[in-house]
């Protein structure tokens, strides 16, 4: 069973998730108070976090900050219906995802489980060639990724990349000089067909390149309009 923690002020709406979600096999743990929840995630394991962002005193964003300093949890983010900057903020600071008020409940239910197959279940071995062939380290332009291990390592110094990211550097990474589109990577990555308007590919894109370029690496990672992004290998960068 799947451990899920909810910060969430409103006590109404968590206490009627944490009874919905337990009929879907998600072990569930509810903080009222962002500073308390941010203690029970030092305390406890959790596999996924659903974070609200309009919360008194500390909102989502100083909460996910705080978080991201000690944990790479998965994260997917509440915010306001149609409110823009609060998504592109919220993925910016390291969400894995998000979804907005009012949301439909059995897409919650996917979401969390879309994050938990990459990177809960991913982690149990798994003996067919095919994964094992596809999760084998990578080492490409002097970076390392172990998508087995969550690590990527440039020079052997460790990048902090949120999960989601690591899964789309690997995707990249796993076919370099190639075109992968955006449609694959939004259901390889994010477990769900693309959106138009949907910015979350474009915006983890963009974390990614400025955790790598603080290590030297840049230009590795070339935007096709209109059609997707392409992991280019050193010797071709422009």
């Amino acid at each position: 069973m799947h451990k899920l923690l909810i910060i969430d002020d409103d006590v109404a709406l968590t206490e009627m998730l944490q009874e919905y979600l337990a009929l879907h096999s998600l072990e569930v743990t509810v903080c009222n108070h962002p500073i308390t929840g941010i203690e029970t995630l030092r305390e406890q394991a959790f596999d996924v976090l659903l974070l609200d962002v309009m919360m008194p005193e500390i909102d989502g964003f100083e909460t996910l900050r705080r978080i991201r300093q000690f944990s790479g949890i998965p994260v997917i983010m509440l915010t306001a219906k149609g409110d823009d900057f609060d998504r592109i903020l919220g993925l910016e600071l390291g969400a894995d995802d998000y979804l907005t008020k009012p949301f439909n409940h059995r897409e919650l239910v996917a979401r969390i489980k879309a994050l938990t197959r990459r990177w809960v279940d991913k982690s149990l071995v798994n003996d067919s060639s095919e994964a094992s062939n596809s999760s084998a380290p990578l080492m490409l332009n002097g970076i390392t990724l172990d998508v087995t291990q969550h690590s990527v390592l440039v020079a052997q110094q460790p990048i902090e990349l949120t999960g989601t990211e690591l899964h789309l550097l690997h995707q990249l990474m796993l076919q370099p000089g190639k075109v992968v589109t955006k449609e694959a990577l939004s259901q390889a990555v994010l477990g769900r067909r693309l959106s138009a308007f949907d910015r979350s590919l474009d915006m983890h894109v963009s974390n990614i390149r400025k955790k790598l370029a603080q290590h030297d690496i840049n230009d590795v990672i070339k935007t096709m309009r209109g059609t997707g992004y392409m992991f280019i290998l050193k010797d071709n960068v422009e």
